[in-house]
């Protein structure tokens, strides 16, 4: 039997379920989600073994309109997407089908020459009848392989998704290991957790300023523990301050919060160390943002 294999970008506006969807065709946290926008901001690979065949999945921080240097290099990491991939994913909320960056990932879809799918998510908060209309309109458009209505967060359509992929595979070898789930190591995940936690209780810019980043790690094999030690980087002193909370509460709450998700997701206790510093304007220097992984 001839093995496929290929290259799969997820590409769509800010928020609209791509790490959602990853997460649930891999089957394990591989990239972290938030209600709140552009939380996404690294390229992250899941990889779906199958009989025969081997699908690697990249989640895209979503393509906006910016000027920040951060989301600049966000967004070019996602448009560089359409080139480094074999298939395309346009994924699109049927809560807002109609989102300004859409025009824009049509015409880039149309201009790669690459087969793609069109994905709309969250179908799960609409009555049935309410996507059609939004099937009819992507139709004309006479662009996509298929049109597959999907909840990323229950798995509604998921299977079917993947089927209508496979079928677009080309025979090639193996890209990486059977056991192999992502190609970030374990210290991405780590600091990417805590920043979700940081999405989760903290407010307005607060999580746009932060950044986490895994100084080191410290495994303790007789008592399966294992040590994590991580700094916070926020842009001002006030901003410092509220991480840290009165008598340093908000800095509790996140990291207890960070520690039980890491110790169900590594199955040992963990110790988290979380260190709080200023690093004045680091999302506007492109020095420090590539200091800091971006």
């Amino acid at each position: 039997m001839t093995f496929l294999s290929g290259f799969i970008a997820i590409l769509g506006p800010p928020n609209v379920g791509k790490s959602t969807l990853l997460n649930r065709i891999i089957g394990a946290k591989m990239s972290i989600v938030s209600p709140k926008p552009q939380t996404t901001r690294n390229r992250v690979l899941g990889i779906h073994h199958g009989d025969g065949f081997q699908m690697v999945f990249m989640d895209t921080p979503g393509i906006h309109k910016t000027r920040s240097p951060l989301h600049k290099s966000m967004v070019d990491s996602a448009r560089s997407a359409f080139q480094e991939v074999d298939i395309l994913l346009l994924m699109v909320d049927l809560n807002h089908p109609a989102a300004p960056e859409i025009p824009y990932l049509i015409g880039a879809v149309n201009h790669s020459g690459k087969p793609a799918f069109l994905v709309i998510n969250k179908i799960d908060r609409r009555k049935k009848s309410e996507i059609l209309p939004v099937i009819g309109k992507f139709s004309d458009e006479k662009l996509f392989e298929a049109i597959i209505p999907v909840s990323a967060l229950k798995g509604d359509g998921v299977t079917e998704l993947l089927e209508a992929v496979r079928a677009k595979l080309k025979p090639g070898p193996p890209f990486f290991p059977p056991d192999m789930r992502t190609d970030q190591p374990d210290t991405f995940l780590m600091s990417e957790i805590v920043r979700e936690k940081i999405y989760l209780f903290s407010r307005h810019e607060l999580p746009y300023s932060s950044a986490v980043t895994v100084e080191r790690t410290e495994e303790v094999e007789e008592k399966n523990l294992l040590r994590i030690f991580a700094t916070v980087h926020v842009e001002t002193q006030s901003q410092k301050g509220i991480l840290v909370g009165q008598h340093g509460n908000m800095v509790k709450k996140i990291g207890s919060a960070a520690r039980m998700e890491l110790e169900r997701r590594f199955d040992v206790q963990v110790y988290l160390k979380l260190t709080i510093k200023v690093d004045k304007n680091w999302s506007r220097d492109t020095r420090a943002l590539r200091r800091l992984g971006y």
